[in-house]
């Protein structure tokens, strides 16, 4: 049994950041968003997600541009450095989208 125990302990820690990224108070996610290989599109989900959200504490920039780092950040280590990468280019897609609209200066 202490196995067992010992197993779900470990388990865990790498299941918060999944079940924050998929259940996030802030923003609906599209299904998959992190694994597309195109920034642009990334980056307009993302956009699209924190404009129509209305449980965000943040403005829609922050809260976009917060989640991409969440995930980056505890995902990192696993990624392949191609999808790496595609994130990365993706901040950069997503504060061009949100300078070309004015919309980051909003708060919800």
């Amino acid at each position: 049994m202490p196995q067992k125990a010992q197993a779900v302990a470990k388990s865990s820690p790498k299941r918060w950041s999944q079940h924050v990224t998929e259940t996030s108070d802030a923003l609906d996610l599209d299904a998959g968003v992190f694994s597309w290989s195109d920034p642009k599109r990334i980056a307009a989900s993302l956009k699209h997600s924190a404009e129509s959200s209305k449980r965000r504490k943040a403005s829609p920039a922050q809260s976009a541009m917060s989640m991409l780092n969440f995930y980056i950040n505890r995902a990192g280590h696993n990624l392949p450095a191609k999808q790496k990468r595609v994130l990365e280019r993706a901040k950069d897609e997503l504060h061009k989208l949100f300078e070309n609209s004015g919309a980051d200066e909003k708060s919800p």
